[in-house]
């Protein structure tokens, strides 16, 4: 495209983003105004896309990491002719726009993945990377080569600094993940001052020592920064690729570019000098010349040969490969086996007892041979997690059909890579490690389930029955923490048949992220509840584990490895008492009033829980005349059962707790 149609459309994209941030009286201009020029180079001329196809499958992907420089994305989104009105960039930040404050998935064409939480978006771009790299090895062919896009990132410095991007970058570079274009829109400012402040690395050497390719340029200059990108782009050495943009943050509001003041709306009140400055009309709020739409409408029609090319190669490749092409559309619509085949892949449990943690590895194995596009990664623990899948190899730079991804110990990183890859749209992703490091990765766990990622995440050593790694390695708060998360159901099952019914939840589950719960300590074969019970009673979160032999007079409650102690103190207690297996509250509470009743009857206020954790969430089920048994303290160092029977979690401290409370 014409230079000067760039250099217009910059101005006029700065023009969207001061009007927007003014009109609202919130926000952020900074970046907007400072990648002004890096925006109309990408969007202008530097992409692959298809507004009329958006989720076209060989599209580049780009991720704005930055989130908060919202306006940015949607300034662009419009002007290259998304499905994005002037009038939603009207309502930016208003209630039920399509201009969130920061970008959600799911919500705004064109939009990749949500973001906002600084670094989470870098390692959501690697994740994409890596589902790229695996797909294009799974189903190009030697004649058809349909997919061969690049995942292309914008981030600042604040991205930058946190954790998690730094892992994630780590990561990319170890695997060589050269389809991927990091630009760092580097202004030198964070919110609160200059970023000298609070930086000094030379983030060139940096990432020239993690493996990636690195190009500095002037970001305001196009011709040069489309040159470095086209060189990026091109790249094929088995680097990521770093393009370090040198922009001046808020350029076009004199009174704050350059400055930290520039980063959030403080500029927006010199909005009426700063579109005269920028040759704006005064008159005409919201402007995006004909010419500039003409331009890239113009380019557009390029990018739809590009696109129609594209599907009768797809066509072709479609005709020659119809089993490929029968798995690649699977995955494009998240479709999965029905349970009763699901559960039919699984081998019933063996008659001893198990950790439910190997009982997972058995049960993941088993799904994988019916789920070839399911991969799975743990944080350098899969000795310990059990989630390797065996018929495969690692994901690495030689093998990228390897379904094994070795995440190293980058926990945080590892949930926004998994996010990255559902967010590409294809493959199904898990990843494990330690229950009591999921506070690692909370970040990235709470925008899968904003985003509706159908990812499950497999969480072992999940209580004080880790035993004698003591304290720091004993999750006492965490599943509870978990459960607090809208729209991530967390699962804990009670023994191996549950444990399948666990997995199979969550691989069915396509409509938001799983939390899978397993133990280290060996857990009791709890057979007699039968094997279809435990297997289908998960599907439906709760279920009546052992049924009164007379009036129902109390109800014990409990979740994994307590589930044992409820059944043996149940026939102490008296014959009208119940247990009522609850390994996934979030499914339980989503059925309906009748099935619930039927489980847990109001009339029945004599109600114990007992879990090997915090107390407090477990009291919407057993009201203000019930007990819950469980640790409001962090653990001990010493056997797994003597902890457990030091801090109460036994059949005797239910039976002691329902005498207590009446009966």
């Amino acid at each position: 495209m014409d230079t000067r149609i760039l250099s217009l459309a910059a101005t006029q994209a700065r023009g969207l983003a001061i009007d927007a941030v003014h009109k609202a009286g919130i926000g952020h201009l900074g970046l907007p105004l400072g990648a002004a020029e890096i925006g109309a180079v990408l969007f202008g001329e530097a992409l692959e896309f298809s507004p009329t196809d958006p989720r076209w499958l060989n599209r580049d992907r780009f991720v704005l990491s930055a989130g908060h420089g919202s306006m940015f994305l949607y300034a662009w989104l419009h002007i290259a002719g998304y499905d994005l009105p002037i009038g939603q960039i009207r309502n930016f930040r208003q209630l039920h726009s399509m201009t969130p404050g920061h970008p959600e998935f799911g919500e705004t064409e064109g939009v990749e993945a949500t973001t906002g939480p600084l670094g989470q978006g870098v390692g959501n771009a690697v994740g994409m990377a890596v589902a790229a790299k695996q797909c294009a090895a799974l189903f190009n062919t030697a004649a058809h080569c349909i997919l061969d896009h690049h995942i292309v990132c914008l981030a600042g410095d604040g991205c930058l600094q946190e954790g998690v991007a730094q892992e994630a970058c780590s990561f990319a570079g170890h695997f060589g993940l050269d389809n991927l274009i990091l630009i760092y829109d580097a202004n030198d400012v964070t919110l609160d001052a200059m970023a000298d402040v609070t930086q000094s690395e030379n983030v060139s050497a940096k990432f020239k020592a993690l493996e990636w390719n690195v190009w500095e340029v002037d970001g305001h200059d196009m011709e040069k920064f489309l040159a470095v990108y086209l060189e990026a782009k091109g790249s094929d050495n088995g680097r990521p690729n770093l393009i370090i943009a040198r922009t001046e943050i808020g350029r076009g509001i004199p009174e704050v570019a350059g400055t930290n003041k520039a980063h959030g709306e403080g500029g927006a009140k010199f909005a009426e000098s700063a579109r005269a400055a920028l040759g704006l009309p005064a008159d005409r709020l919201f402007y995006v010349s004909d010419e500039v739409h003409a331009g890239f409408a113009k380019r557009n029609e390029t990018r739809q040969l590009v696109r129609a090319a594209w599907g009768r190669l797809f066509d072709a490749w479609k005709s020659a490969n119809p089993a490929l092409a029968e798995l690649l559309e699977s995955g494009v619509e998240r479709r999965t086996p029905s349970t009763e085949e699901l559960f039919e892949a699984i081998p019933a449990a063996p008659a001893k007892a198990d950790a439910t943690r190997n009982s997972g590895g058995v049960v993941l194995n088993a799904l994988a041979e019916k789920l070839p596009l399911l991969i799975s990664g743990s944080a350098d623990l899969h000795g310990s997690t059990k989630n390797y899948i065996n018929s495969s190899k690692d994901f690495t730079r030689d093998n990228r059909l390897g379904r094994n991804l070795r995440f190293g110990i980058r926990e945080h990183a590892m949930g926004a890579i998994v996010n990255g890859i559902a967010y590409h749209g294809i493959l199904r992703a898990s990843g494990a490690t330690f229950l009591a490091f999921a506070d690692y990765m909370r970040g990235a766990l709470r925008l899968s389930a904003l985003a509706k990622l159908p990812n499950f995440q497999i969480f072992t050593h999940d209580s004080v029955g880790v035993g004698e790694d003591g304290p720091t390695h004993q999750p006492v708060e965490q599943t509870s923490a978990l459960r607090l998360i809208p729209g991530l159901d967390v699962i804990r099952p009670g023994d191996a048949e549950e444990t399948a019914g666990a997995f199979v939840a969550a691989v069915s589950n396509t409509a938001g992220p799983t939390a899978l719960i397993l133990s280290r300590q060996n857990l009791p074969v709890l057979s007699s509840i039968p094997a279809d019970r435990r297997r289908l009673g998960v599907l439906r979160g709760g279920y009546v584990a052992l049924a009164e032999t007379t009036t129902l007079e109390c109800v014990l409650i409990a979740s994994g490895s307590e589930l044992q102690h409820a059944l043996a103190a149940a026939p102490k207690i008296g014959p009208g008492t119940r247990v009522v297996s609850m390994p996934s509250p979030h499914r339980f509470d989503a059925q309906p009033a009748d099935y619930r009743e039927s489980v847990l009857p109001a009339a029945c206020r004599r109600r114990i829980a007992i879990e090997a954790g915090v107390t407090a969430f477990w009291w919407k089920y057993v009201g203000l005349d019930g007990e819950v048994i469980g640790i409001d303290r962090f653990g001990l160092s010493a056997p797994g059962e003597i902890v457990m029977t030091e801090l109460g979690i036994t059949a005797e401290a239910v039976v002691a707790a329902a005498r207590r409370i009446g009966g």
